[in-house]
């Protein structure tokens, strides 16, 4: 049965699938950093050189919600809202629409963290979609300038919100490529690996060099390892290259049903509950057993079994149909919500023994 895409899509650029292209309203201040970082290209006139002030709470589409006693925050990274506007390649946080979609993506995967959790998610000036169409090289400067927003955040998150609390990364899309970038940017410090959980970082690639390169990442082996980083990237079995896997190259990938790193082929009984909700997180759809996977070991995909492309199309022009990108948080979404418990209590008992010993 062909899902509606008003309630299937959360991944990149969700608002221009509900409501078409949204416009970014440039501001005349130049930062001196950020004008420094964009001066590759000839568009700096039309970017929003504003950095946001993190000590604001209107910066932040959430700050610390949650119960006082929870085990662990969640610093949480929105993805792709933001369509991009002719030339305009980062959304403005004066554009008070896109701000509203940005709030209502981050809702729909926010009930898979927050259960045990204080959630942070803070505003920040994505790369637009059109960014996406840009070669490697030339989207970087966008989405390295929005970075630069989450860095402030976090350290800003860090000084004055954590007070020592376990962490846990979470994104997805853009959202998780900016996970990364903050665990190869920050995480080298022991002290903030100690306080790593896991980092979400759903909906995009990570790979052996990366972790050559950075030997203080980790990536996840079980259900319960902790300080590791879980992603997959989902896609029909007849899918040989995309964007997230282009043809020749293997991501690392965990099957969120099973919780194995090789080609383990995980049943559809596995599958604790698909969910669909809207943007206030409100489930409007639920489907247990909605579909298998497994690992393909040539790619690193994780291979989607009992769906069909018809069923659940790509959604966006950037992608074919078989690329099941949009739906990687809501096809294993129930198991991921229990995932999250368990690494948390995992982290808990680990630090209690240590305190034991």
């Amino acid at each position: 049965m062909k899902k509606p895409i008003k309630i299937l899509v959360s991944g990149l650029l969700l608002a221009s699938v509900l409501a078409g292209c949204i416009r970014n309203t440039a501001d005349e201040t130049t930062a001196d950093s950020v004008e420094t970082r964009v001066a590759s290209t000839d568009k700096v006139e039309d970017t929003d050189t504003t950095a946001p002030d993190y000590s604001l709470s209107e910066n932040w589409a959430y700050i610390g919600e949650g119960p006082n006693d929870a085990s662990a925050d969640v610093f949480f990274i929105c993805p792709t809202v933001y369509s991009g506007d002719e030339d305009v390649f980062n959304m403005s946080l004066s554009d008070e629409e896109t701000k509203a979609d940005f709030l209502g993506a981050t809702n729909m995967e926010k009930g898979i963290y927050d259960e045990d959790a204080r959630f942070f998610a803070p505003y920040y000036r994505q790369a637009g979609l059109n960014v996406y169409e840009l070669s490697a090289e030339e989207r970087e400067p966008w989405l390295q300038f929005a970075y630069e927003d989450i860095s402030r955040a976090f350290d800003y998150y860090l000084e004055h919100e954590n007070e020592g609390q376990p962490i846990i990364l979470a994104g997805f899309s853009q959202g998780a490529d900016l996970c990364i970038r903050l665990l190869k940017d920050k995480f080298e410090d022991p002290a903030l690996q100690e306080q790593l959980i896991a980092c979400y970082a759903i909906g995009w690639s990570i790979t052996e060099e990366e972790l050559s390169e950075y030997p203080w990442l980790n990536f996840a082996s079980s259900k319960d390892d902790t300080g590791v980083i879980i992603a997959f990237n989902s896609e029909a079995e007849s899918v040989t290259d995309s964007m997230m896997i282009p043809a020749g190259t293997r991501s690392l990938c965990i099957n969120p049903l099973n919780w194995t790193t090789d080609s383990t082929p995980a049943d559809k009984s596995l599958n604790k509950g698909a969910r669909f909700t809207d943007y206030d997180g409100n489930i409007t759809e639920e489907i247990p057993e909605l579909t298998g996977a497994y690992i393909d070991p040539k790619r690193g995909a994780l291979k989607i079994t009992d769906v069909t492309p018809e069923d659940y199309p790509a959604g966006l022009y950037i992608f074919e149909d078989g690329i099941y990108h949009l739906y990687d948080y809501q096809f294993f979404y129930r198991n991921l919500q229990e995932n999250v418990s368990v690494r948390i209590d995992a982290y808990m008992d680990a630090e209690a023994q240590k305190e034991a010993a």
